[in-house]
């Protein structure tokens, strides 16, 4: 079994239930183990053009799980269930019912026409960092290192504001 770290993040809909939902989906699905939780953020709308104050903010946090999938096929679940949740791959960067990344997968570094590891933003993203240090103190970006101390670089606004539930 390898470890995987997967951000959830929703700002449409009723944003809790997606997320309890979502996460049972994953947590059931044959070959995958759920193994840790983060406590939920809120965070601003991020669109290609910045901060969309007008949108509805995000619930972001993140898991980990244990799998015998690979890398491939645990993105084909986490879109399925995506799709399951209404979401819909209109505009990059839109608001959505329900977004799921493959964050980290065992350490590995890939990039291809359909997936690049680790995720090619999350060295960044507070709304990434912040629950995955939550759950790991320790953790590191593979290229990229700490995630305490990527953590502390990343400058967007994180709010927590709960836990599933």
């Amino acid at each position: 079994m390898v470890r995987a770290v997967v951000a959830f993040g929703t700002n449409l809909g009723d944003r809790d239930a997606t997320i309890t939902s979502a996460l049972r989906a994953v947590a059931d699905a044959p070959q995958v183990e759920l193994i840790g939780i983060s406590p939920i953020y809120q965070t601003p709308a991020l669109t290609l053009e910045g901060i969309d104050a007008d949108a509805p903010p995000y619930l972001n946090g993140v898991v980990t799980v244990r799998t015998t999938l690979s890398a491939d096929a645990l993105l084909d679940l986490l879109h399925r269930v995506e799709t399951d949740h209404g979401r819909q791959r209109s505009t990059r960067w839109a608001s959505r019912t329900l977004d799921l990344d493959l964050i980290d997968f065992d350490g590995q570094q890939r990039t291809d026409v359909r997936l690049s590891l680790p995720h090619p933003r999350a060295w960044q993203r507070a709304f990434v960092l912040q629950p995955w240090l939550d759950l790991e103190p320790g953790a590191t970006l593979v290229g990229y290192g700490s995630v305490a101390t990527l953590r502390a670089a990343a400058t967007d606004s994180v709010v927590r504001v709960g836990a599933v539930v």
